[in-house]
């Protein structure tokens, strides 16, 4: 990671509102089929006007969504690692990328045909490019992928190391997009077998060396040499489930026992649970998978699951910040999270507690990807960070990857491995769509059973077949002003309705339409004269009825 100088605050003024700049975005939107918002819009509101929760978690999953459809190669759909135009496709970047492009499809950001086309194409390149031993020309060996990938030619660069974890990461991300397009359209089934391809040729089992463990990585050059094992708590949870459940390599299931050795419970401000002092390491297995209810060996014999040991980290991390022990500018109840960043010396996994790496480093994806354990104390500190400090850290993309005010340094910078969980954990809190089917695939499921997970169970997943119940999307743009356009399908022709209720349970508007059959159509819903703040709005036909929520602002 390249180091960083330090910067004061940018001296730009804050956008007039949010919908100004969704307006124009609308206006402005171009060949690259993103809806509402051009690249070089932030999504923002006026400095000293608070946004609702609502607002500020909207924008900050549409910021997000915004890093991972511009910042990529549109021949080859390869993402950046980071928003500089000479950075190579981090393959782990890649991964939360396709999830926060099927997020993107939800809340109508991007049609799906488009957002579908986008993501196939990253996968075809990476399935397309050459595998091998060599140390050049290849983008990996033994279907597993080197952690950077040249953004132009797809093939390794830095002389980086083939990547257990980053390709596991990807891995996370190509199984998502096999559950999520999910119909018999030929281009969904399309993705689904490129899907089973990629995660069916990794050879997870290779990785082990023939030891108790996954190894860290590997390369051409050195072979296993310089690479330890996977052990004890961290981000590489996510890594073993795939590779015990995989059909084609699995890993022995002594490996899960030989991960959870090098386990420490402890306990710090009251807290106990398993440590691992940055928080990216509670939140990248849980952007996946949902470990709410489910607990292996392990955590059964202690009480709890890992949802729960999660929410015990993010306590924990803020209690850290609220002792401040190392008196740094800011620190307190509503200004927490260390993580793995940028910091004014260049790159480093920050954590607490205990203290690891600390030097006053705030970055905002620390929180704001906890907020499925703790979100009664992420909103406030989310919050807190848009209106104290967003002068200086908020940008075309949200949050910057991070900021130092004892040192005055504010990154310029922001970073897909930071920005996959800020969107996707999102989506969780608000309604665990990713969790719920991720948690459907057969592998996945076999990879928790495996490892001895409890109470793990598939609902037996249906035929995927003509559409039988409505499908109703996000408005677009959202939040709004003025009208707003609604897209859905209906498995009949026949009249629907649209109506939109305020928080009051009030009913505000109402639309009646006809529909075709199975065909995405469209509905516009005019908002004006409606207040700001959130609404419901619900799709009938045929008996059936679908909700969805959407923002008005003013």
């Amino acid at each position: 990671m390249s180091g960083r100088n330090w910067r004061r605050p940018a001296a730009w003024a804050w956008v007039a509102l949010l919908v100004v700049g969704l307006a124009a975005g609308l206006a402005l939107g171009g060949a690259d089929g993103a809806r509402g918002t051009r690249e070089d819009l932030p999504v923002s509101i006026s400095g000293g006007q608070s946004l609702t929760n609502e607002a500020l978690l909207d924008s900050l999953q549409r910021t997000a969504f915004n890093y991972f459809w511009y910042q990529v190669n549109p021949v080859n759909g390869l993402i950046r690692d980071r928003s500089q135009a000479g950075s190579p496709c981090s393959i782990a970047a890649q991964g939360f990328g396709i999830t926060a492009i099927t997020i993107g499809i939800e809340h109508g950001w991007v049609t799906k045909e488009v957002g579908r086309a986008r993501i196939k194409l990253g996968m075809q390149t990476l399935w397309n490019g050459t595998q091998g031993s060599a140390a050049a020309g290849v983008n990996g060996y033994k279907g597993l992928f080197y952690h950077f990938l040249d953004i132009n030619s797809g093939n390794r660069t830095w002389t980086c190391e083939l990547s257990t974890i980053d390709t596991a990461l990807l891995m996370a991300g190509v199984l998502d997009a096999k559950q999520y397009f999910n119909t018999m359209d030929p281009l969904d089934v399309e993705i689904r077998a490129l899907a089973d391809s990629l995660y069916n040729r990794v050879d997870w089992d290779y990785m082990r060396n023939g030891g108790a463990g996954i190894r860290m990585g590997w390369k051409p050059e050195t072979g296993f040499n310089t690479f330890g094992n996977w052990i004890g708590y961290n981000e590489a949870m996510i890594l073993y489930v795939l590779a015990l459940g995989s059909p084609t390599h699995p890993v022995p299931t002594t490996t899960w026992t030989y991960w959870t050795s090098g386990y420490s419970w402890r306990t710090y401000y009251s807290q106990s649970y398993v440590y691992f002092p940055p928080l990216f390491g509670h939140q990248y297995s849980h952007c996946w998978i949902d470990f709410r209810g489910i607990p292996d060996t392990y955590m059964a014999a202690r009480g709890i699951d890992y949802f729960e040991n999660s929410r015990r980290a993010t306590y924990a991390a803020r209690s850290y910040c609220i002792a401040n022990p190392g008196a740094f500018v800011g620190y307190g109840e509503n200004l927490w999270g260390l993580t793995a960043s940028d910091d004014p010396f260049g790159y480093a996994a920050h954590g607490a507690p205990p203290a690891q790496s600390d030097n006053g480093t705030i970055s905002p994806t620390a929180a704001a990807s906890s907020i499925p354990f703790a979100p009664e104390i992420v909103l406030p500190a989310l919050h807190h960070m848009y209106d104290t400090w967003g002068a200086g850290l908020w940008g075309k993309y949200g949050f910057r990857d991070a900021f130092n005010p004892t040192l005055f340094w504010w990154g310029q910078d922001w970073l897909g491995i930071d920005q996959g969980p800020i969107i996707i954990m999102i989506e969780n809190y608000l309604n665990g769509s990713v969790w719920e089917r991720y948690m459907q695939n057969p592998q996945v499921v076999q990879g928790l059973k495996r490892a001895g997970f409890q109470n793990v169970s598939a609902a037996p997943q249906p035929t995927p077949g003509p559409l039988s119940g409505i499908e109703l999307h996000q408005n677009a743009p959202n939040p709004f002003h003025g009208s707003t356009t609604i897209s859905f399908a209906v498995p009949q022709a026949g009249p629907v309705t649209l109506k939109l209720y305020d928080l009051r349970g009030r009913l505000v508007r109402h639309v009646e339409a006809e529909a075709e059959a199975g065909d995405l159509q469209q509905i516009t819903l005019d908002g004006r004269g409606l207040p700001s703040g959130a609404y419901a709005y619900s799709l009938e036909s045929g008996g059936r009825k679908e909700w969805k929520r959407c923002i008005i602002v003013k």
